[in-house]
């Protein structure tokens, strides 16, 4: 029996499942394919996995223990640099499988699975994509350790929707905005235009999954009768461990309809201030 025979959470919880990335990444992009074509026609229900599968390698550690990456001059800090942006990708993809079956009982809109399933194929295509570029600087995932600290995130949230969208698509990936500029201007300096094309891409996408969990954080605010950037500041202070980085990209945040009445309360400059 196929995943789509247990529905869209089903699916979603096969693809959690899948211990190896290039597994993962298929189901994810078939479910996608599955529901836009309507070979899945129900959201369903699932029991998702308290963690996702994960391959042997890369080696999980403790974000303290991580060695700090270079800024992408020589072939092996690129390497370093890729490997670790393949690793949030992939989480990534866990993170948006996840929040389909974890969340599909709770009478949401089509509207709302329809987003995030494009959101989990648009992250397992980022993740092929880094690691074909890996292959061809000779590398290839897992080949180095990685931190295990985005994984927390999707713990810590599991009991809210409201949580899981303040957490993830507004702090974690609203964070890739704030850095991923720079990355792609020292990888162009170091003449890897390959490499600098593909975080382009995931920068843009990045924007809309931003807006994404904008979109669905303020409208279900709004229907349990909360402000939403009170509820966020509140929802962050309790789901997340420490204050928002400054520097903030805010053209970007704008771009997503992120407005500085969000973020900027929580930040490590307004603790300072």
């Amino acid at each position: 029996m196929t995943d789509a025979a247990y529905g869209l959470a089903g699916a979603a919880a096969a693809a959690l499942r899948a211990i190896d990335p290039a597994d993962k990444t298929a189901r994810t992009r078939a479910m996608a394919q599955d529901w836009s074509a309507g070979r899945i026609a129900e959201i369903g229900r699932a029991d998702p996995p308290a963690r996702p599968g994960r391959p042997e390698r890369p080696i999980l550690r403790p974000a303290r223990e991580m060695a700090k990456r270079g800024r992408g001059q020589s072939t092996t800090s690129r390497i370093a640099l890729l490997h670790a942006i393949a690793h949030i990708e992939l989480n990534a993809v866990d993170l948006a499988c996840d929040l389909i079956a974890r969340f599909a009982t709770l009478g949401l809109p089509r509207a709302f699975y329809d987003d995030w399933v494009s959101v989990a194929e648009d992250e397992a295509r980022h993740f092929g994509l880094l690691a074909d570029r890996l292959a061809a600087l000779g590398a290839g995932y897992g080949d180095l350790p990685a931190h295990d600290g985005l994984w927390q995130a999707a713990r810590a949230t599991a009991h809210d929707l409201l949580a899981r969208l303040a957490v993830v698509p507004l702090v974690l990936e609203a964070r890739g905005l704030d850095v991923t500029p720079a990355m792609i201007a020292n990888l162009r300096r170091a003449g890897d235009d390959d490499s600098a094309a593909i975080l382009e891409i995931i920068y843009r996408e990045e924007i809309r999954h931003v807006s994404i969990g904008r979109k669905w954080f303020v409208g279900l605010c709004r229907e349990r009768g909360e402000e939403p950037e009170t509820a966020f500041h509140r929802l962050v202070r309790g789901n997340f461990r420490g204050m928002l980085k400054a520097p903030f990209n805010e053209a970007a945040r704008a771009e997503a309809g992120l407005g500085p009445e969000f973020y900027r309360p929580l930040s490590d400059d307004a603790a300072a201030s």
